[in-house]
């Protein structure tokens, strides 16, 4: 385990005179996010929120009899990742090797790199983190027989002899990366089985892409996608392509996990397989697009509710210049804004402590607009003003890209009190 994150002045959003201190200590210091204690904006967690999605995905999981590796991109938090593990999560999915190295220091023993690895630095790198993590099994995708014979290149000119742990993806026409045919992706298969170099361990794709909000639609999509990897699948097993003991399926983003579980326990003949979900976003999820998504999956599985909002970026009311715009302290630098506008969700007029303080904001409060620093929140002028020194909480659509622009987030309970936080690695 890597040393505790040392929050201090560098740290956006920790105050400039307060004395520094460990990230496992911070709940010790006996602040409220409505004592104003943290220099505005300030992004954080919901721990009560936070915990019920780690539960509530997990047993999602064990219900469907899968796996879950959730994709460490969206927080890239040791903090959160450990918590993940420690709700039971059967490893991570990382992005690249330097989030495997992170994904290792927190405690990680399997691991999926969900990308190709091409280039000396990235093979030289998972190298080294494997000598260095003798009990860990990593596994990356191929999709091409030009990897497959970098991946060969690459041992010759080093003289290094390792097989590496592979899936080889099936990817989907006009969209990211995988084997467009399954004649391609038969004919790599056998390639994989016959090399010195790797070790075919199952198959992978990535179904979010076809996702566009409709039941209908999704279902559609998604079932083709899973039919065509049961097909591949039975024809590999068939020739015995595989080259471990346990075949492992993977795919899982976070809009329609639920429709590629099918896929996650498709049966071969000759070994046991083991799916494994991938879902990421869940452990914060959001308040506007996977929200959307996710009502259509309480619906496909008979659900009343299921994950909660735990991310908002706390900003203050800095200027009301005119009648219906209120000027907020955050803006690009702080929050997401690819896939909508952040959206005001809670708020607590200036002074006013304790639970009682935050209350859900009114429906004409919206921004509609950022700029670097500022966020350009309109509302009614014949309704509820919002004051200068007001402290607004913002929702988010997109945590991914909220996550990247933070080296920290305090965990917050339902009463404002900071209880603790985490620490990023991007």
């Amino acid at each position: 385990m890597e040393p505790d994150f040392v929050l201090n002045a560098t740290c956006k959003g920790f105050p400039l005179a307060a004395e520094p201190c460990a990230v496992s200590q911070l709940g010790e210091r006996g602040w409220n996010l409505l004592d104003d204690a943290l220099a505005y904006p300030v992004a954080v967690l919901r721990r009560t929120a936070l915990a019920h999605n780690l539960a509530w995905m997990q047993d999602f999981v064990q219900r469907k009899g899968v796996a879950l590796a959730p994709h460490g991109k969206t927080t890239l938090s040791p903090e959160l990742f450990r918590m993940q593990l420690q709700a039971g999560a059967w490893g991570l999915t990382l992005a690249n090797v330097h989030q495997l190295r992170v994904g290792l220091a927190a405690g990680a023993q399997r691991a999926l790199i969900a990308n190709q690895l091409v280039t000396d630095a990235d093979l030289d790198g998972l190298d080294l983190l494997l000598r260095q993590n003798l009990g860990a099994r990593v596994w990356f995708l191929v999709d091409s027989l030009t990897q497959l014979a970098v991946l060969a290149d690459w041992g010759q000119r080093r003289g290094n002899t390792r097989r590496w742990d592979v899936l080889l993806e099936l990817g989907i026409a006009g969209y990211r990366t995988g084997c467009r045919t399954h004649e391609q992706a038969l004919a790599l298969a056998q390639a994989m089985a016959a090399s010195p170099v790797v070790r075919l361990g199952g198959l992978e794709c990535y179904e979010g892409g076809l996702g566009q909000c409709n039941s209908t639609q999704d279902m559609e999509a998604v079932s083709a996608l899973v039919r065509s990897v049961q097909s591949l699948v039975q024809q590999i097993d068939a020739q015995n392509l595989w080259g471990s003991d346990e075949v492992l399926l993977s795919a899982g983003g976070s809009a329609v996990f639920d429709l590629v579980i099918p896929m996650l326990k498709t049966k071969v003949k000759s070994r046991p397989v083991q799916g494994v979900l991938r879902s990421g976003c869940y452990v914060t999820h959001d308040h506007w697009n996977y929200g959307r998504y996710l009502k259509l999956v309480e619906a496909r599985e008979g659900l009343s509710a299921s994950l909660q909002p735990a991310l908002e970026v706390w900003a203050q009311v800095q200027s009301v210049p005119e009648p219906g715009l209120a000027i907020l302290t955050a803006g690009r630098r702080d929050l997401s804004f690819d896939q909508c506008m952040p959206m005001p969700v809670r708020w607590a007029a200036r002074g006013h402590r304790g639970a009682g303080a935050m209350q859900a904001t009114p429906e004409s409060w919206k921004v509609k607009a950022l700029s670097d620093q500022h966020a350009h929140m309109v509302f009614d002028a014949e309704g509820v003003w919002p004051q200068v020194g007001d402290r607004v909480a913002l929702g988010i659509s997109h945590p991914c890209t909220t996550f990247d622009k933070w080296r920290w987030m305090a965990l917050i309970e339902d009463d404002g009190r900071i209880s603790g936080a985490i620490s990023t690695h991007f």
